[in-house]
């Protein structure tokens, strides 16, 4: 007997849409599938999300100074003429940053092994280059999703059924976090 669901899919099939919906599942916070794959990506999830708690404290605060372009209004590099040359002006700042101790770095490469990356575009420029962003969802796990669950012992996920499609009759289902 199969440790897992094949979902009717060869492995690489299987594997990407797992991934995506655990991807859509931790960006969203809810997403409606199908019975049989909710039971998978909610063991996807669930391993998530515990080494999301259990790593969410585990680095140092260093201080560092960086060298940042100064830049104007419109955010464009402020540039100055030195030797008949246009160079960009730097600004040195402190900055407190989150060193990783080896363990949690661990815990956000497994993390990265799963999670696709996700971009964020603005309603306004639909289907425009200007303004996405990037979003870390690894972030996200450690520093919004795991402090909410820090004080419970897993079943991080709800699976709610909400009735069978109506093509083929397949039991659907909400999969949420808790």
């Amino acid at each position: 007997m199969s440790g897992y669901r094949k979902l009717s899919r060869t492995s690489d099939q299987r594997k990407a849409l797992l991934r995506s919906q655990v991807t859509s599942l931790i960006y969203r916070g809810k997403i409606v599938t199908t019975e049989a794959k909710a039971k998978e990506v909610r063991k996807m999830a669930e391993h998530l999300i515990a080494l999301a708690v259990k790593e969410r404290d585990n680095y140092d605060t260093v201080t560092v100074t960086a060298k940042v372009a100064r830049k104007d209004k419109d955010g464009k590099r402020v540039k100055e003429v030195k030797d008949g040359k246009k160079v960009t002006v730097y600004d040195e700042v402190e900055k407190q940053i989150k060193k990783d101790q080896p363990s949690r770095l661990h815990a956000r490469r497994q993390m990265l092994k799963v999670l696709y990356p996700v971009k964020e575009v603005p309603k306004e420029a639909a289907g425009r280059k200007k303004n996405t962003k990037e979003v870390d969802l690894v972030a996200k796990l450690f520093d919004e999703i795991a402090p909410k669950y820090a004080d419970r012992n897993g079943g991080y996920t709800r699976i709610v059924k909400i009735g069978q499609r109506r093509g083929d009759g397949a039991p659907i289902v909400v999969i949420e976090l808790v």
